[in-house]
């Protein structure tokens, strides 16, 4: 035992267990080593990088769309793989992309930290907006279907609207912040549904192959604390951190707390609930569903109409809980709803449009 070593023990601390020199700062989540911020930093990114080269998420000269919030997970997203491109010579063109839902108070600030990253790390923003696409901001949204269901549509018309911005920038890929509570979320969230056809992918690290831009998670082992507690908060990283005003009763928020209850009780539950996913096999009868395009607008789509179309009829016609819940509304029977509706007011709007911009 080196001197530093013994002045360090009798001061109360513990040396990192990798360089075994400087001072622990804290203990990961998924391993419970204890580390020093330099040697975190390090691990921290070389497992991303891990997980990109593994899994092949990129290709040389690709342009690579990140999801930007500016919340910690996208922010520290679009900060590592800046770092990786020109540490490892990647050879990508890196953007960011932004989705102004339209909430006052909660996106107008959090894309004010979008701009702000845009010159910190010198990636060029591209920023769409719901009432651009759809003709309708969130906040308009919320005072016609109010707190309950508002989260339906917002994921609908995000998921589109990415699409639509990754379209205007000619990106060959989308990368999202989706760290690893997120999908073991949305292991559990499927397998209460009963939802066989999400929980077959739900664990993919790439998604949408069969779609208009392919969607990967470099994130996928990642764990939120890691990101956003010690990786953000050690780095300095200028992000968001304020929650959705519209979300509080989110259905996904009583599995986040689930999930948190049990990483308190075994830490790797949530890599272990992730694996579970990735074993899991469907029944070559299970009949799955055949994707197409909406008739109305082109986008990919199961049913004649996308889901954002359906919803943003809805909407038009002074029906917002048409396409809630189980409901197929104008999928299964337009004539049904038709007479229904016949003296309903047509509230004019635009429509869910094209992917050719």
């Amino acid at each position: 035992m080196d001197e530093a070593d013994t002045k360090l023990r009798k001061a109360g601390g513990r040396l990192c267990c990798i360089c075994n020199q400087r001072r622990a700062a804290l203990k990961r989540p998924k391993t419970l080593e204890q580390i020093c911020r330099e040697c975190f930093y390090e691990v921290f990114e070389e497992e991303i990088h891990q997980v990109i080269v593994d899994n092949q998420l990129f290709k040389p000269g690709e342009r690579i769309a990140i999801g930007a919030s500016g919340g910690k997970d996208s922010t520290v997203l679009a900060y590592v793989l800046s770092e990786l491109n020109q540490r490892h010579n990647y050879g990508l063109d890196l953007f960011l992309l932004s989705v102004d839902e339209g909430i006052t108070g909660y996106r107008d600030d959090s894309l004010e930290t979008v701009k702000r990253n845009e010159m910190q790390y010198g990636l060029p923003l591209k920023i769409v907006s719901y009432k651009d696409l759809y003709g309708w901001t969130m906040d308009e949204i919320v005072k016609m279907i109010g707190l309950k269901n508002n989260c339906t549509f917002c994921g609908v018309f995000r998921r589109q609207a990415l699409d639509r911005g990754a379209s205007l920038l000619k990106v060959d890929k989308l990368a999202t912040g989706h760290n690893a509570d997120d999908i073991a979320e949305t292991v559990l969230l499927n397998i209460l549904r009963g939802d066989i056809a999400r929980l077959s992918r739900c664990t993919s690290i790439t998604t949408g192959e069969d779609g208009p831009i392919p969607r990967c998670k470099p994130f996928k082992y990642t764990y939120e604390k890691e990101i956003m507690f010690t990786y953000a908060y050690f780095k300095r990283l200028d992000y968001f951190s304020t929650e959705c005003i519209y979300s509080p009763n989110a259905y996904r928020g009583f599995a986040r707390e689930f999930i948190k209850d049990l990483e308190r009780i075994r830490p790797r539950a949530i890599l272990d609930i992730i694996k579970s996913g990735e074993n899991f096999r469907i029944a070559t009868s299970t009949k799955m569903p055949e994707q197409g395009t909406c008739e109305r607008c082109g986008y990919i789509s199961s049913q004649k109409w996308c889901k954002a179309c359906v919803l943003l009829e809805g909407l038009n016609r002074g029906l917002p809980k048409l396409g809630i819940g189980r409901n197929k509304g104008l999928n299964n029977d337009r004539k049904k709803d038709a007479k229904q509706t016949s003296g309903a007011k047509s509230i004019e709007s635009k429509q869910c449009g094209t992917l050719d911009f």
